[in-house]
Formats: C-alpha cells, sequence, structure tokens
C-alpha cells in the first residue's frame, strides 16, 4: 500500500527479457534504499513492483507480461516516479493507492495556470465512471486531486511542488500515463452492483 506521496525521482536504466516479461533495473535518485531488502514493494511510476535484487543505489524487479500490457514507463531511460511501501505508523498525506493499475491515459493538454498547470487526460473507456469531482486519482503514482470529470478524461491542477518532485512537470500532449483510481470508488461500484 502507498500513499501517492512521490520520494524520488528514478531511471530505468536496464531493460531486459526476463520470465515472459522483462527484468527493470532502476536507479533510485534520492530514495533511501539503506532499509530496503530484496522482498520489499516499491511503486514505480504508479506500479507496485517487488525488489528482486539491490545494489548500491539502484535496484532491480521483475515486471510480469501481463503489468507491461497494461501501463507504461519501463522504456529504457526514463524518468519514474518512486515510492517506498507505507508502514502502518506512517502518515497518509495523499490517499490509499494500491499500486495496481487501472489503464493507461493519455494527456490531451498541459497549459498554465498561474504558477501551477492544469493537465487533462483521456482515460480508457470504462475508467470514468471511477473518476469524481473532488475525489482522488493517482497518475504515474502521483495522488491528485480532481478538478473536472467528463465521460472520457479528466483535469487536475499540478501546484508547483509536485511539477518540481515528480516527473510530471515532464508531460507533454500525447504522453501516456498510468493511471490508478480511488479504491474506494471500485469498492462501491462493488457492493451497488453485487447480487
Amino acid at each position: 500500500m502507498f500513499s501517492g506521496i512521490v520520494a524520488a525521482i528514478g531511471r530505468v536504466s536496464a531493460v531486459t527479457p526476463a520470465a515472459g516479461g522483462a527484468r527493470v533495473r532502476i536507479e533510485a535518485g534520492g530514495l533511501d534504499l539503506r532499509e530496503v531488502a530484496v522482498g520489499d514493494s516499491i511503486a514505480v511510476n504508479g506500479v507496485c513492483l517487488t525488489v528482486a535484487a539491490r545494489k548500491g543505489r539502484t535496484f532491480e524487479a521483475d515486471v510480469s507480461r501481463e503489468t507491461l500490457a497494461c501501463t507504461t514507463g519501463f522504456a529504457a531511460g526514463g524518468r519514474v516516479n518512486l515510492e517506498q511501501a507505507l508502514r502502518l505508523t506512517d502518515r497518509l498525506g495523499g490517499h490509499l493507492v494500491s499500486g495496481h493499475v487501472d489503464g493507461v491515459g493519455t494527456v490531451m493538454r498541459v497549459e498554465p495556470a498561474g504558477e501551477s498547470r492544469l493537465l487533462a487526460v483521456a482515460v480508457p473507456k470504462g475508467l470514468a465512471r471511477y473518476i469524481a469531482r473532488k475525489g482522488s486519482i493517482a497518475v504515474n503514482g502521483v495522488s491528485l486531486t480532481v478538478n473536472a470529470v467528463g465521460k472520457s478524461k479528466f483535469s487536475v491542477n499540478l501546484i508547483p511542488h509536485t511539477l518540481a518532485v515528480t516527473n510530471l512537470g515532464g508531460l507533454r500532449a500525447g504522453d501516456r500515463v498510468n493511471l490508478e483510481a480511488d479504491m474506494l470508488a471500485r469498492y462501491a461500484e462493488r457492493l451497488r452492483t453485487r447480487k
């Protein structure tokens, strides 16, 4: 479980085929790996990955074929948002994020909004129903508050701090992003439709 409060920006330094998917090596940037052990979870661009190996300032994780098929951001050289899993005693600064991506969205536009930026994202069919105005959504693992939502899109405001400490500041129209809707919306729908 994660909070969507990114701790550091890392970089994918290598991607090699492995076990029907890929093994990725991540340079951890400013993420403190001293207490990270093999088997621990780290969110990489919002995707919960299990640390398979660790050496110095890097760690490796295996990414399944299924995960590669329904996420984005694992190309060598790419900048990725990193967050270690929560401890039960941690403060929850964002919202509860599972690291299980619901779909990949496409950036429609990024435009200035004072010192902030407005980010509009097109969502895959069926995902918009889980997004609510003033609700939470994780974009590349970053907990954000939804400004507006339409049939197949939503918009959020990126404040200067978020632009500075995540990879969202580099987004341009046409870029693809990992999306995870607020898990409460999924459970509410399941309860409503359960027979």
